[in-house]
Parts: structure tokens; sequence; C-alpha cells
């Protein structure tokens, strides 16, 4: 695939509004919760945040945010083993920094929505309840 076709392609892939994340948005209806959605305020922008509560939940797609990373990354070339690495780091950073400032942080990822939405939600629950 030559670079400007891939990149043609790579542009078309959405940061908000995935599939994951309208999944996370339903269940989280249905559990009657209030949510903000890519809050700005906030270190890496979280997907949903539950103020009242002080949660903040990420849905990450397995791909851009290295699920497994170690298992694939030398498949990649080095710019896109760079890439998803950098992504890595500033998870882990923006998550330090939301827990240090007395949030509770979730994660879910892309593969963990698709097959079990219900442990997802069950996942939300708990650490809103503590």
């Amino acid at each position: 695939m030559s670079v400007e076709k891939r990149s043609a392609l790579m542009s078309r892939i959405r940061g908000k509004g995935t599939k994951p994340e309208l999944v996370v948005a339903g269940l989280l209806a249905e559990a009657g919760l209030n949510w903000e959605e890519h809050a700005r305020d906030l270190p890496g922008r979280p997907d949903f945040v539950l103020r009242d509560r002080r949660v903040a939940i990420f849905v990450d797609g397995d791909f851009w945010h290295g699920w497994r990373f170690p298992a694939w990354r030398l498949k990649l070339s080095e710019k896109w083993e760079q890439k998803i690495q950098a992504n890595r780091d500033r998870d882990v950073r923006n998550f330090r920094t939301l827990r240090r400032a007395g949030w509770k942080v979730i994660r879910l990822w892309e593969h963990q929505v698709k097959k079990n939405p219900a442990g997802c939600l069950a996942r939300i629950l708990s650490v809103k309840r503590r």
C-alpha cells in the first residue's frame, strides 16, 4: 500500500464516537448514570467522566493503545512502533496524574467491550460504589 493511500485510510479513523464508546455510553445510560464525554479539563481527556464519584473511564482501542504490545510490536515498522509506544507512555502519565489528583481510573479495552459489555458495566459500578 502506498504511503498516500495508507495515510488516507488512517485519517478516517475516529477518536470520538467509536463503536466501543457508543456501547459504553448505552450501558451508562441504562444504569441511569450521569456522565460527561471527553472532559477537556482532565489529563488524557477521558472518554467518560463521572464527576460526582471522581471516576475517569477510558475506552481504548486494542491497536492504538497497544493491547499486548510486546507480543506484536516487532511486526510494525519503526514509525508505528514508536507511535504506539508513545501512546502507551502518555496513557501511563495521564493515569498516574489522575490517580494522584484523587480520581479512580478505569481502562476498558475495545475487545473487552465487544466480548463482555455487562462485565464492563459491572466494573464501572463497582468502582463508582467505592
